[in-house]
């Protein structure tokens, strides 16, 4: 079987989660011919991957948003129909557009991206919408916010589609879009997974963004929702890793049918034989993530400044890539301001080696799915503090009816630097608990979360999406 896996953001380009997620998957499926089609923001990435691709990769398409930015429109002028004119409007009001029309625009037809948006057409519908819903708000702001937004869908839709016997993206939004089109090209089904709730996510860093005019976050949110809702709408089947995100889907408007959820899974074997950490007078706190706004670093080194008044011996270890370089350099210059010299960054690291040098871990995010982080730590049978995002709080405790395992940690509001300080500060002054709960987290893994069990439950979907789509 031919499956193009459509990413956005990314693997091949980012180590960590995701990345190392859909690069064991690729390599657990040597049966199968992978197409890795990638949607990533800068050209300037392009064939910078930072793995090396496995054998059963026999394709890789790369499109960079910021290329439609370089499109110079064709002297021919296109008339669209009134049928057209009235999709594209529903397109830029975010609302709920026919996508197969879009696609048949151009895809199909080829259709200039920039000949709608430098049309009178385009125009007209933004001063039927400014009129509507932002009177108050100047037209010359609101025309420039519409065209980002909307020139590197159109962009994407006039892309080159890969062949393949099925679409499979890894999020919603751009990706997503383009596993429809792939699906509609070839009339071949495709399917979603969802780590994280990708709208949901954008939204929190809408919310947060500077660069985003505050009179039109709610619009922005708004073309967020309409990606996921068209990729959710034609799918053959749509999965998540828990049962909170299913229902999160079915109330975005995915159909509780197509939805089912699977769980992550680690190479269990590879991270149970890690020793506990010898004493060395040292209470070691490892931090692994990226380093970006949705993990809120900051926060933890906020929370680890508090933990060093109480616990004079411990350290704090964050290892991971600088996935946001600006928002990096505040977090090492919080580090320097607080004067707490015992918070070390140190760049991507071997997990599997570098975990038996922490007593427990640390994860401060504002918002998740099921990070593997979490499980790698409770397979090496270290316990963690983690935020209650995702299904952070089930890991922790129970995942199941019959997991009567116990607490394999603390869970804090996120956000929450007195909380997070707190239960830092009970795992560093409590040793027999941490060992208890390290013992909890490593039994609730080798149960429900290893790797195999998870490729198997996913080579089960393909053929149910297979069966569905004949039917």
């Amino acid at each position: 079987m031919r499956i193009c896996v459509i990413l956005e953001g990314c693997y091949p380009y980012v180590t960590g989660g995701v990345s190392t997620w859909m690069h064991q998957y690729i390599q657990a499926m040597p049966q199968h011919e992978f197409v890795v089609w990638t949607v990533a923001a800068n050209a300037s990435m392009k064939g910078q991957f930072k793995y090396t691709l496995p054998e059963n990769v026999v394709e890789v398409h790369e499109v960079f948003l910021d290329d439609a930015l370089k499109l110079t429109r064709k002297a021919k002028k296109f008339r669209f129909s009134e049928k057209q004119i009235e999709t594209l409007h529903e397109f830029i009001n975010c609302k709920n557009p026919d996508w197969e029309a879009l696609f048949k625009m151009y895809a199909d037809d080829c259709i200039d991206p920039l000949s709608f948006l430098m049309s009178r057409d385009f125009l007209d519908i933004l001063t039927d919408i400014c009129e509507k819903e932002y009177t108050y708000t100047a037209f010359s702001d609101f025309f420039h916010t519409i065209r980002s937004m909307f020139l590197p869908v159109l962009y994407i839709l006039h892309t080159q589609v890969p062949k393949a016997d099925i679409y499979h993206s890894i999020a919603t939004g751009y990706s997503g879009i383009l596993a429809r089109l792939g699906s509609y090209k070839y009339n071949v089904p495709y399917m979603i997974t969802e780590h994280g709730i990708y709208t949901r996510e954008r939204e929190e860093e809408i919310i947060r963004a500077g660069w985003v005019i505050p009179a039109f976050k709610k619009f922005w949110v708004r073309f967020f929702y309409m990606l996921s809702e068209g990729a959710y709408e034609k799918a053959t089947m749509i999965t998540s890793l828990y049962d909170g995100a299913r229902s999160k889907q079915i109330d975005m408007g995915a159909d509780p049918d197509k939805c089912v959820y699977i769980g992550n899974g680690i190479h269990y074997d590879r991270f149970s034989s890690i020793p506990l950490k010898p004493l060395n007078g040292y209470l070691d706190i490892g931090a692994v993530l990226r380093i970006a706004p949705i993990k809120d670093v900051k926060t933890m080194i906020y929370a680890f400044a508090s933990v060093r008044e109480r616990v004079s011996n411990a350290r704090l270890f964050i290892a991971g890539p600088e996935d946001d370089v600006a928002y990096a350099k505040e977090c090492y210059e919080l580090v320097e301001h607080l004067g707490v010299e015992e918070v070390h960054f140190i760049g991507s690291v071997d997990v599997t080696q570098k975990l038996a040098d922490f007593d427990f871990t640390v994860l401060s995010s504002i918002s998740e799915g099921m990070p593997l982080s979490v499980l790698e730590s409770f397979a090496a049978e270290r316990p963690c503090v983690t935020t209650d995002v995702g299904n952070c709080k089930e890991l922790l405790s129970k995942v199941a009816p019959d997991d009567d395992f116990g607490s394999a940690g603390f869970c804090v509001p996120p956000m929450d630097t007195e909380e997070l300080a707190n239960a830092m500060t009970n795992l560093c002054l409590q040793p027999e608990k941490r060992l208890q709960m390290g013992v909890a987290g490593k039994k609730r893994v080798e149960k429900y979360y290893r790797h195999e069990t998870m490729i198997q439950k996913y080579q089960e979907v393909y053929d149910e999406v297979f069966r569905r789509w004949q039917e």
